[in-house]
């Protein structure tokens, strides 16, 4: 049986029901969250294929997932590099900043440069509410991550992609279609468009809540925090 898919609508509402009656903090679910991705990673490219990582990060929670997904895989073994233009003044993020800094893993404002001298690419830059225009400096980033040949991992959402529709017809972000996508929570209508290994990951999900959201709770193993889906939904 294949997942539902959780509309934008649905998958805030579902945050924000972890956040108050599900007794969850925004500090652990993106732990969890960013934890998921830090997996993902390395299931698809382990540090003896390349250990430069470079993540890309947007400002908002999508851009927190980046940050936390970072300073577990500088814990793996991997050399992470950070694009983060636009920092948050938001304690949460700052603190998951200086939590890199102080690992010494670098920050760099030039991403086009950047993704020239790494082996994998985390696209942590917009999440599930995003909507509307790609704004700057985030065009040069989209267009860079279009054009390498690089394996590019996707947080919840290739960015620009629209969550109902998946990619733009035309223009920027049309021919965007990274490698390997990570739903958190659950998949995103999107999923339908994208064609290459696909992960549910953020296991803390009660089976109340997928109930109540009417999505299937994957078959985790062990200590993993993600699972491989295929096109149906089925566990791979």
């Amino acid at each position: 049986m294949a997942f539902k898919t959780l509309s934008a609508k649905a998958a805030a509402a579902l945050d924000k029901e972890l956040m108050s009656t599900g007794a969850f903090s925004i500090d652990q679910l993106m732990e969890l969250a960013g934890l998921s991705v830090s997996q993902v990673v390395y299931r698809v490219h382990p540090p003896n294929k390349g250990n430069r990582v470079l993540v890309a990060c947007g400002p908002g929670n999508n851009g927190g997932d980046g940050l936390v997904a970072a300073r577990h895989l500088r814990h793996y073994g991997y050399q992470p590099t950070i694009y983060y233009p636009k920092r948050s003044k938001n304690e949460l993020y700052q603190r998951l900043a200086k939590q890199l800094e102080d690992l010494d893993v670098p920050f760099v404002d030039d991403f086009p440069t950047a993704i020239n001298s790494t082996d994998h690419v985390v696209d942590a830059i917009f999440g599930f509410s995003f909507s509307g225009e790609v704004r700057e400096p985030f065009p040069a980033v989209i267009r860079a991550m279009e054009e390498t040949k690089l394996p590019v991992t996707s947080v919840d959402a290739p960015s620009s992609w629209n969550i109902e529709t998946g990619p733009p017809e035309s223009g920027l972000g049309s021919k965007f279609n990274p490698e390997f996508l990570i739903s958190l929570t659950a998949p995103k209508p999107l999923v339908k468009h994208f064609k290459g290994r696909h992960f549910v990951g953020g296991r803390f999900v009660s089976p109340a809540v997928a109930k109540k959201y009417e999505f299937e709770i994957p078959e985790y193993q062990g200590v993993d925090q993600i699972v491989e889906v295929g096109p149906g939904g089925e566990r791979l």
